[in-house]
């Protein structure tokens, strides 16, 4: 309806069948292309990543087996030092063969090694190869190589590389070396003693290893760090020494073999970790995102130029199709308005078989539809109606029964006038309980419909409880549901106050807040828990026990009935504080065309509400209240 005033006044315009066409074919087809770039893309991506740490794991373990092999070679030196050497030989001997057999296998293997020496347990050089003079005590027992092999006598140990400081050297040139060091048995005059077998490694075949795999120039870089985390190898060693650079090697050490993700310095990598055999040494392989990334460039230039290739034929079909298909619908559509305008063309019949049965059925359609407005809109009402009375039908009789029951008993006692008080208030509360037949009355009846009650039920308990009315003047005047306060305070009494000595009260409480009513029913009895006050509006099974068997959902339902799911029924309790219920609905001022409107409906009083401009529901205490209070 909104939509049709706007269209009239120029304010608003669809989108066209055509344009709605192309969007959505523009739409699906960008869709499917970003798709299908992004999944090829990413295919790409996650095969280029997953080659990559393939390649880099193969070339790990080629690496790493030739450390090993190296690194096997040394402990077969140490191992024929000591065992075709020292043990088989004499120091105190003048023959000198452990000197000539640590010449002969320093001699085959000179490329690899730097020097070879035994100490005592004194720290004191026994002998050495190639000969040379020891620096002036260089204080061999505090060195991390003696002191190693001294801990763990069982194992060989291998250090971290460091300059061979131990020997004169005429020429003044040191070497980086790694020292293989473990302790031997020596014997000495016929004596056994403990001693060290150092044999240093030239630090420089493992350097030319790592070099010769440390070639990429896409950030990828491979290091080689003991198993506390001590460097060996770096392509950066002297940046790190140096304090410039930094490595993640101690937790790379703790690493066992496998592949890992790490962010470290705000940069996001793989790392490849390889144990090197009888060292415990980690040969780590660090690969940064960016590595992941270099080359892919190509890839994605093919792709974008894929798309937009795509893009543009994907635009002329969708130019042809949507013309073709909305050409015969764009006709009906210009025919449909000018008969919604108020014009009597003929709808327009052409295009496809489909359009034309569409246009065919429009046109019949209305010429059928005033006649099934008009029959559901009275169909509706009716249903309303009958809802109502059926809800407004569930009155217990059980109620009368006892009214007139305590009105014989009075008789009999000849208290006459407490008799004629009772039958006077049952008379007007089933006054106002006809209405004469209708359902939406005036606030003022309502009320005076619970004080009756409420004096009829006080005498009939002997005055165990007392009452209270606390309501604005200003919504008297009102319009509201028939016989909503007699259950909620048929429950107050049964459920709250008539099991207490003479001190259960009950208010009733009416406020005006921002055009809404709000009439409370208030204790202060026995309350209930959370649980139960949560299904009181929902299972009517749990009210029927002692009250009227209309019930808390029997009101709620027929408020919102009436007018709408907004308005209804709001319970508060605790146990042993009381209970609170609350109505809640419109404040509209009661007169005759708005109990009309009312009572057909809360869409239909909703818009005609709207389209008065609020001007028939004007708040309650801005009108007379009408009729006069009958208490």
């Amino acid at each position: 309806m909104r939509n049709k005033r706007l269209k009239r006044r120029g304010q608003w315009k669809p989108r066209g069948m055509q344009s709605t066409i192309m969007i959505v074919f523009s739409g699906i087809s960008i869709s499917i292309m970003l798709t299908l770039g992004i999944v090829m893309y990413v295919r790409f991506s996650v095969s280029t990543r997953q080659e990559t740490i393939r390649s880099t794991q193969m070339l790990m373990e080629q690496a790493g087996e030739n450390l090993e092999d190296y690194l096997v070679s040394m402990r077969q030196i140490s191992d024929a030092v000591y065992y075709n050497v020292i043990k088989e030989n004499d120091f105190s001997s003048s023959d000198n063969d452990i000197q000539r057999g640590m010449n002969l296998l320093y001699t085959a293997n000179r490329d690899n090694l730097k020097s070879i020496a035994v100490y005592n347990s004194y720290g004191s050089l026994m002998a050495a190869e190639p000969v040379a003079s020891q620096k002036e005590d260089p204080n061999v027992t505090k060195q991390d190589w003696y002191v190693q092999a001294r801990a763990e006598m069982e194992n060989m140990h291998f250090s971290t590389p460091h300059i061979q400081n131990l020997f004169e050297d005429d020429t003044f040139r040191y070497y980086w070396v790694i020292s293989l060091s473990r302790v031997v048995e020596l014997t000495n005059h016929g004596e056994s003693q403990t001693g060290v077998l150092l044999v240093d490694m030239d630090y420089s075949g493992i350097a030319r290893m790592m070099k010769q795999i440390n070639t990429s120039n896409n950030g990828q870089y491979y290091y080689l760090c003991d198993s506390n985390g001590q460097i060996i190898y770096h392509m950066r060693q002297i940046q790190i020494s140096n304090g410039i650079f930094q490595e993640n090697s101690r937790t790379a050490a703790s690493y066992k073999d496998g592949v890992y993700e790490e962010t470290f310095e705000g940069e996001r990598r793989k790392v490849i970790v390889n144990t090197i055999s009888y060292t415990g040494w980690k040969l780590v392989g660090v690969i940064p995102d960016s590595a992941f990334t270099y080359g892919m460039f190509d890839i994605r230039y093919f792709i974008i130029m894929v798309m937009l290739l795509m893009a543009l034929m994907l635009g002329v079909i969708n130019r042809v199709v949507s013309l073709r298909i909305s050409s015969p619908i764009l006709k009906l559509n210009d025919s449909v308005m000018e008969y919604e305008a108020g014009e009597q063309p003929e709808i327009y019949i052409g295009g496809s078989r489909e359009i034309r049965h569409l246009g065919e059925s429009i046109q019949r359609s209305y010429e059928q539809i005033d006649t099934l407005m008009r029959k559901i809109v009275l169909e509706q009402n009716e249903r309303r109606k009958s809802e109502l009375d059926a809800l407004q039908s569930q009155i217990n009789p059980h109620f009368l029964y006892n009214a007139l029951d305590s009105i014989t008993w009075m008789v009999e006692g000849e208290r006459n006038d407490e008799a004629v008080f009772m039958i006077s208030q049952l008379a007007r509360l089933f006054r106002i309980s006809l209405s004469k037949g209708r359902t939406v009355i005036r606030m003022q009846d309502e009320l005076q419909h619970a004080k009756s009650y409420l004096n009829i039920q006080k005498i009939r308990y002997k005055n165990r409880f007392s009452f209270v009315f606390d309501v604005e003047k200003s919504i008297e005047a009102c319009c509201t549901v028939k016989l909503i306060l007699q259950p909620l305070l048929e429950n107050a009494i049964n459920y709250g106050v008539v099991g207490m000595d003479d001190c259960g009260e009950i208010r009733v409480a009416g406020r005006q807040e921002d055009g809404k009513i709000r009439l409370s029913v208030i204790d202060n009895g026995i309350g209930m828990s959370k649980e139960e006050v949560e299904f009181l509006l929902t299972d009517s099974s749990r009210v029927h026990k002692h009250g009227s068997g209309v019930g808390l959902v029997n009101v709620n339902h027929r408020i919102q009935i009436l007018f709408g799911k907004e308005y209804g029924l709001q319970v508060e309790s605790e146990p042993d504080e009381g209970t609170t219920v609350s109505i809640l609905m419109p404040a509209i001022p009661f007169t005759e065309e708005n109990r009309k409107i009312l009572e057909q409906g809360p869409l239909y009083w909703k818009e005609e509400m709207a389209d008065a401009g609020g001007r028939k529901f004007v708040p309650a205490g801005t009108v007379n209240r009408g009729s006069k209070d009958e208490e």
